[in-house]
């Protein structure tokens, strides 16, 4: 559906599709989705290579900085980052308060609430007013907090002590770390980093394009990041890997899932995990992360390969010509069970990447002066009407 909007500068009326559905509204140099291809990159490298071959903080440097690090430039980033991830104490003595008013609501509620915190305690001033240098330090302290609070703020919702960082760990370890205390093996620290690197960033969702909004009118990286966390807390958005697993569960065992998987499509629900808006085909992330739980094999995985096989495949009997695949969330939250992450931290996990991709767009977002300003059309009873007496 297309709807006519005003042109507010004077010009003819534009016509966009529902939801921006499509719409280029700016340049970037930090990435793309091709989903008829079944491609995404960031900057100028597949983001599933990178997934595949470098480190968090690897990737992490390169939405900052432009370019992938050498040794001596990831060893300076990784210390650099590893020193951040401390609270400033005014932030770290209010997460008890922050998590016994959101206990009904989550980390990702407090996050919220602590960001900005964190914003105004470290002294962030609007992008507008500060140079390039002290946007990227702020959104690097931000982004190196991010997994600190929300390890934090579950731990407190469960009646424990918050772990403190430790900056020997790099990203995704010391991530796992906090949140049970113990140091995590190699093979779910490596599962949950390529996990993180994959989601980064991914074209304009909402999330993202929230927070360049918020940055085009020059307010503060906690600002800005706040906004982003307020557009992915909406189920449209975020919070689907605990509910795919929803799903494997009320399956419970492969023979059971034809008879459950055909009653859901005759009625038209929807059947989480599957589908995306912009991919046509596989989605790549979904992929790798199939093939991450195959690593680790088990009852769950095989219910999950199977279940994938037979919704494509009953899809394909009762709805011919409606492709429909695994997105990321399917095996995500296949992988992060795996991993020992507990449920409610499926979607905070998913932020602790995905902070470090809103702050690549807040900094880019900022370097444009113009602010995102779109129109609407009014739909409403026509004006002017008499205004009634009392």
């Amino acid at each position: 559906m297309r709807r006519t909007t005003q042109n507010t500068t004077g010009g003819s009326p534009i016509e966009v599709p529902r939801g921006l559905a499509g719409v280029v509204v700016t340049d970037t140099s930090l990435g793309d989705v091709r989903g008829r291809e079944g491609f995404y990159h960031y900057r100028q490298y597949s983001a599933i290579e990178l997934a595949l071959t470098r480190s968090f903080e690897d990737v992490w440097y390169l939405m900052s900085e432009g370019e992938l690090p050498d040794a001596a430039a990831r060893d300076a980033f990784t210390a650099r980052t590893a020193g951040l991830r401390r609270l400033p104490a005014e932030v770290r003595d209010a997460l008890p308060a922050i998590a016994r008013a959101g206990a009904g609501a989550g980390p990702l509620a407090g996050l919220r609430t602590a960001l900005s915190l964190l914003g105004a305690s470290a002294g962030f001033r609007p992008v507008y007013d500060v140079d390039t240098d002290r946007r990227r330090a702020d959104a690097l302290a931000a982004c190196a907090a991010v997994p600190t609070v929300l390890a934090a703020l579950y731990r407190l919702g469960q009646g424990l002590e918050p772990v403190e960082p430790r900056d020997d760990l790099p990203h995704a370890a010391n991530y796992l770390y906090m949140l049970d205390g113990s140091l995590p093996d190699a093979a779910r620290v490596r599962a949950v980093e390529r996990y993180l690197i994959s989601t980064v960033d991914h074209g304009f969702n909402a999330s993202t394009f929230t927070g360049r909004v918020v940055a085009s009118t020059g307010a503060d990286v906690a600002a800005c990041l706040v906004a982003a966390v307020g557009a992915l807390s909406g189920p449209l958005h975020g919070g689907a890997p605990s509910r795919a697993l929803d799903t494997l569960d009320a399956i419970g065992t492969p023979d059971r899932a034809d008879g459950w998987i055909r009653e859901r499509v005759r009625a038209g629900e929807r059947i989480m995990g599957f589908g995306h808006p912009v991919y046509r085909t596989e989605d790549p992330r979904s992929r790798m992360l199939r093939g991450i739980a195959q690593d680790f094999g088990g009852p769950l995985v095989d219910l999950a390969v199977e279940v994938e096989r037979q919704v494509e495949a009953i899809l394909a009997e009762l709805k011919p010509g409606r492709e429909l695949h695994t997105n990321v969330e399917f095996y995500a939250g296949v992988v992060m069970e795996l991993c020992g992450l507990p449920r409610e931290m499926f979607t905070p996990t998913f932020c602790v990447a995905r902070a470090v991709g809103w702050s690549a767009h807040i900094l880019e977002q900022a370097e444009d002066s113009k602010i995102i300003r779109p129109a609407a059309r009014y739909v409403g009873t026509p004006p002017p009407q008499p205004v009634p007496t009392p």
